[in-house]
């Protein structure tokens, strides 16, 4: 119990850092259907996430953005209670961002997961997997950019048997998004 006290309380925490530099301001309304893509395919890819954010994170609305520049269908929900969310979902906090989408089919997608890594696991589930995470909001992650800064980060992967594997280890700016075809 004293553990989960403390997980919870380290959630709380990294939480309020988060969305304390995410202050821009954003659509009041408590659910927004986003534009999509036209060139989003009938597979896994265009079945919708639902995004779970702050209404006054800007970062998270950057990040709705490159996922519908990228192909996919988005419908954002703005919420005071994250944590709620996180908990729901059984985001660590080791795991947790600004952030958490759930995938029509319950595939957890938590922080600022480059498009082209979630189109990667929707086409082809690893099994056992629940999702992806990007902890904390790298510089330079989708969303998150700033000029040229970047910092490298690691995609990981969600198991339904509670551990976590790495999935992608982005190492530079243009990884992050989807070559063209």
């Amino acid at each position: 119990m004293f553990r989960n006290l403390i997980s919870n309380a380290s959630l709380a925490m990294l939480l309020a850092l988060s969305l304390g530099a995410c202050d821009g301001k954003t659509s009041n309304d408590e659910t927004q259907a986003s534009t999509t893509n036209p060139s989003a395919s009938t597979d896994q890819a265009s079945l919708p996430l639902t995004v779970h954010k702050s209404v006054t994170c800007s970062c998270c609305s950057l990040w709705v953005a490159h996922l519908e520049s990228q192909g996919l269908v988005v419908n954002t929900k703005n919420t005071s209670d994250l944590l709620a969310v996180k908990s729901q979902h059984e985001i660590s906090p080791q795991l947790a961002s600004c952030h958490t989408a759930v995938s029509a089919d319950g595939y957890v997608f938590e922080g600022h997961i480059p498009a082209r890594y979630i189109h990667q696991f929707l086409a082809s589930p690893p099994e056992g997997a629940r999702g992806l995470a990007v902890p904390g909001m790298p510089v330079g992650s989708p969303g998150m950019e700033m000029g040229d800064r970047f910092t490298p980060y690691q995609v990981w992967q969600m198991n339904s048997d509670g551990s976590q594997t790495v999935f992608a280890t982005i190492d530079t700016f243009a990884q992050q998004h989807i070559e063209d075809q």
